[in-house]
């Protein structure tokens, strides 16, 4: 599902293959590569459930700017995977409402 060759950006550049960790499944994904890019290339599309009604949501607007693809990183809830990057060993939970922050010791 990935695209290797867009017409207008032309041939996707080269990077290292790294695993991540996208509830508790490993998936191969390209090193600096959006979070979204890796799970819709790996065939997931949700990446949260709304607080009140627990429906899916996943990748809109693709900028930054909405919502929709926020997700757990590495323990950290809200962050908007259309803008961060992978890097190896990313721990990536589906975000269920508000989501919570860890616990401070």
């Amino acid at each position: 599902m990935r695209v290797n060759e867009h017409p207008v950006l032309g041939q996707l550049a080269e990077a290292p293959e790294v695993t991540i960790e996208v509830d508790g499944r490993s998936i191969t994904a390209r090193e600096g590569e959006p979070i979204a890019a890796a799970l819709l290339a790996a065939g997931i599309r949700v990446f949260r459930t709304t607080r009140r009604l627990g429906h899916p949501r996943g990748l809109f607007c693709g900028i930054g700017r909405c919502t929709d693809c926020v997700m757990i990183v590495d323990g950290i809830p809200n962050v908007r995977t259309c803008v961060t990057p992978v890097r190896a060993g990313m721990k990536i939970e589906t975000q269920r409402g508000l989501g919570r922050w860890p616990e401070q010791k």
